[in-house]
């Protein structure tokens, strides 16, 4: 081995580091990446969704739901504001770098899209928007309707470009994520009157249900077959649902996480349904309630040290425009937090997250 590798590597000092790096290199990118069946690939990452995943689409419509400036995007690659509601990358992202098909998933709407970027998949997610249609027409955001217009477009595109026999096959073999939910329950209903006066809360989570339902059965019928879906997290916990359903002590708003729980059980039978009525459906339930939740209550052992404020401004209300450079600053460290806003996690609670969530499940979409 010692002789193979001698004659491998370059005569030069400089050229010998050059290529040892290179060599690490390769080996982080393969270990963090997920092990797929053998004869497996994905062509692309598709994703659809609200702000937890949206890499910019808002920066291209009119609306208030933005965080393209500063402090956003601050340990992001060249400390680029780039509309990612987080301090760095998103689960998007890292789900895509963990199947091995791109680092950065790109928004839709991002203007210097090429062709190319096509092909492996972009994010169609919009900050700000559910189940619920009236979640989105509240602050003037995609829809999931909107967004999967969005999609027929992006398929068009590609099959103008590499013809129908690969579109199809991208089609059917990409994993598509979908997550949202979140902004139906913490702002549609308990923040607004505009949902309670008509619903309950069971009645309620039905309501997103058959919306839910009717999505996934459109992405079917236009040829997707792997969907992971992301559950609704424990929203009582994050730093604003704390702030304004908490009490003086700040605690989880339990009404917000038993209506997450209560969507969420709804969510899995439904689930498991398509996968027995639709042949090749391929429908992956993707539980972030217990494991953020878990994060939470156990912080420590991931090396984090606040979990009830955001890293922005008091860390208690800031979200969006709140959370400028003109707020009260933000932490030293984002590591050390949870939550890098009022409302959505770190890029490390991300990485921490994303394998735990995403990558544990992969082999359920073979």
């Amino acid at each position: 081995m010692s002789f193979l590798f001698q004659k491998l590597l370059p005569s030069s000092n400089s050229s010998v580091k050059v290529f040892l790096i290179i060599i690490v290199l390769f080996l982080y990118h393969n270990a963090a990446a997920v092990t797929l069946p053998e004869n497996e690939t994905i062509p692309a990452v598709i994703v659809f969704g609200d702000s937890i995943v949206d890499p910019g689409n808002n920066n291209n419509i009119k609306t208030i739901v933005k965080c393209n400036f500063p402090p956003y995007g601050r340990d992001f690659i060249g400390r680029k504001p780039t509309g990612r509601f987080s301090n760095g990358r998103v689960p998007s992202d890292f789900i895509a770098e963990s199947v091995g098909v791109k680092n950065i998933l790109p928004a839709y709407l991002d203007p210097s899209l090429k062709v190319q970027d096509l092909l492996t998949g972009v994010s169609f997610a919009s900050g700000g928007t559910g189940y619920d249609p009236l979640t989105p027409q509240v602050v003037s955001v995609l829809s999931l309707s909107d967004q999967l217009d969005l999609f027929k477009k992006y398929l068009s595109k590609i099959n103008a470009a590499v013809g129908e026999a690969r579109t199809a096959t991208i089609l059917s073999k990409s994993i598509y994520i979908v997550c949202l939910g979140s902004d139906d329950i913490a702002n549609t209903y308990y923040s607004t009157p505009l949902r309670r006066r008509q619903y309950d809360i069971p009645a309620y989570t039905d309501l997103m249900l058959k919306s839910a339902s009717s999505f996934f059965q459109e992405l079917y019928d236009l040829g997707a077959r792997r969907i992971g879906i992301i559950s609704l997290p424990a929203i009582g916990c994050v730093p604003s649902q704390r702030t304004l359903n908490g009490g003086i002590d700040r605690g989880c708003s339990d009404n917000a996480n038993q209506a997450a729980s209560l969507f969420n059980s709804k969510l899995t039978a439904q689930i498991d349904a398509f996968n027995k009525r639709l042949p090749e459906a391929r429908l992956v339930y993707l539980d972030i309630y217990n494991t953020l939740l878990s994060l939470i209550q156990n912080p420590s052992q991931n090396g984090f040290e606040v979990v009830n404020k955001g890293c922005c401004g008091t860390g208690n209300i800031e979200v969006s425009i709140l959370c400028t450079r003109y707020s009260p600053g933000t932490c030293k460290d984002p590591s050390k937090y949870i939550f890098w806003d009022s409302y959505h996690p770190t890029e490390k609670a991300y990485k921490v997250l994303v394998p735990l969530v995403f990558d544990k499940q992969v082999h359920k979409f073979f």
